[in-house]
């Protein structure tokens, strides 16, 4: 509804609730290096309150959204609230009987405009105006995609399956970033170029996903990332 984490200390329910999806969180790597306090505010208090409060109306289930960053070698600020937020669910589970299921998912993206301005809506915002593509990293730099019905999808499958794990959640592709550029700036009909940028501090360079876990309960990601781009596209048309 808009509302802050922090609203939920006010908060009172009317009704019995089975379970409580967390998906709030402040995403962006490069803020929460720059700001620390973002992540620490968002992420780490933003769970605890969320814990909290689902430990005092006895609602038994969580869904926690971490992210598939923390399984990258590099490490900052944002990656170190998600392992917080990944232990302090477990521990919650431990000591007050919740369960929970984890869900780390990887570079979501869907149709219209991004509040958040991650990397796709930068990159076709770009390509409409004409304006360079700044891949941040070189050409072996790789992310792995997921169309947001496959994420919904994903989590759904989740909720009927095994409780008390983890699990990633992406389109099933490493993809080159220079790559998906190339196909924005195609799908748009494009003058832009491709500049390479020094890679950002502590920022990922390669993402690939085990979806082993997910698989294994009917998971079969539908959008691959050619579709994925021609319906943002078109949406921002």
């Amino acid at each position: 509804s808009g509302k802050s984490l922090s609203d939920l200390d006010n908060c009172e329910l009317k009704e019995n609730v089975d379970i409580f999806i967390h998906l709030a969180a402040h995403c962006k790597i490069n803020q929460s290096i720059e700001d620390p306090s973002l992540p620490f505010e968002s992420n780490v208090l933003g769970v605890y309150r969320v814990l909290e409060f689902c430990r005092k109306n006895k609602i038994k289930k969580i869904v926690f959204t971490s992210s598939s960053r923390i399984l990258s070698p590099e490490k900052n600020p944002y990656t170190a609230s998600k392992i917080y937020g990944e232990e302090l669910v477990k521990g919650y589970s431990d000591c007050y009987g919740m369960d929970y299921i984890i869900i780390r998912p990887s570079t979501v993206y869907g149709l219209g405009e991004d509040p958040t301005n991650r990397l796709m809506n930068i990159f076709v915002n770009s390509a409409l105006k004409n304006e360079d593509l700044k891949i941040f990293g070189d050409e072996s730099k790789t992310l792995d995609f997921t169309y947001v019905d496959d994420f919904v999808e994903g989590i759904w499958l989740t909720l009927n399956s095994d409780w008390n794990r983890e699990y990633n959640i992406s389109g099933g592709d490493e993809e080159s970033v220079k790559k998906v550029a190339e196909l924005i700036i195609k799908e748009t009909n494009s003058s832009s170029k491709i500049v390479f940028l020094p890679s950002e501090k502590a920022q990922p360079q390669k993402v690939n996903l085990d979806l082993s876990a997910i698989k294994k309960i009917g998971y079969v990601p539908n959008v691959r990332i050619e579709k994925g781009i021609e319906k943002v596209v078109e949406s921002f048309r």
